[in-house]
């Protein structure tokens, strides 16, 4: 992170009700709303939208439309940014990416098949909430890789801007890719109508990796 980007977050969150917001969201174990946000600060709702906006500039918070099966208007919904995760206090990718390392190391498994335990389990939270190839990078977007689609006939490239693992993967690149290959299948199975076809590694610390999937839907 450059120094214009600290001065940036640190103006963010030099104000305190800006700052508690950041940390309430950051803390949630789900997207927030306006109204709970609005309730803890007791602050009116315009200002606390003012107070996000700042936030989302930025880029602490995400901002999202709610995933609604119910009637009525969808929700703006915030959560902190996957590239905010580890600054600032909060709790970084590091300590998900241990806890799936210290499950390989418990039950004796290889970092690719762990990988696949959590991207089924992350699937099973997602069925049903849109389009499985669209879900796919919208997952890979919230762990902080920035991908980019890129469609090649019937086959699909997410190409990755960012590591977010870049200085573990770059001691130790077979380990960490292999997990992420794991991540990427275990989600393609559990969402279904994905095949996984590889994971091209390169440099983590430049970025450019590429994951190269299958929808089952994509046209002959």
């Amino acid at each position: 992170m450059n120094n214009a980007e600290v001065q940036t977050e640190a103006r963010a969150l030099g104000d305190p009700t800006r700052y508690r917001l950041f940390r309430y969201i950051a803390d949630a174990p789900e997207p927030v709303g306006v109204a709970e946000l609005t309730d803890y600060v007791q602050l009116n709702h315009n200002a606390v939208r003012q107070h996000l906006a700042v936030l989302k500039e930025a880029g602490l918070v995400t901002e999202e439309l709610e995933e609604r099966s119910r009637p009525g208007r969808p929700r703006l919904m915030y959560r902190l940014h996957p590239e905010a995760a580890g600054k600032w206090g909060t709790q970084g990718a590091y300590e998900w990416l241990a806890a799936m390392l210290s499950d390989a190391v418990r039950h004796k498994v290889e970092p690719r098949q762990i990988g696949r335990r959590y991207g089924r389990r992350r699937a099973e939270e997602l069925a049903g909430t849109g389009e499985a190839t669209d879900l796919m990078e919208t997952e890979i977007s919230r762990r902080g890789f920035r991908p980019t689609r890129v469609t090649r006939g019937r086959q699909v490239e997410f190409v990755l801007g960012r590591c977010p693992f870049a200085d573990v993967a770059g001691s130790d690149p077979d380990t960490i890719c292999q997990l992420h290959l794991g991540l990427a299948e275990g989600l393609g199975e559990g969402l279904g109508g994905i095949e996984v076809l590889g994971l091209t590694a390169k440099d983590p610390r430049r970025a450019g990796c590429r994951l190269i999937i299958r929808p089952d839907l994509m046209p002959a």
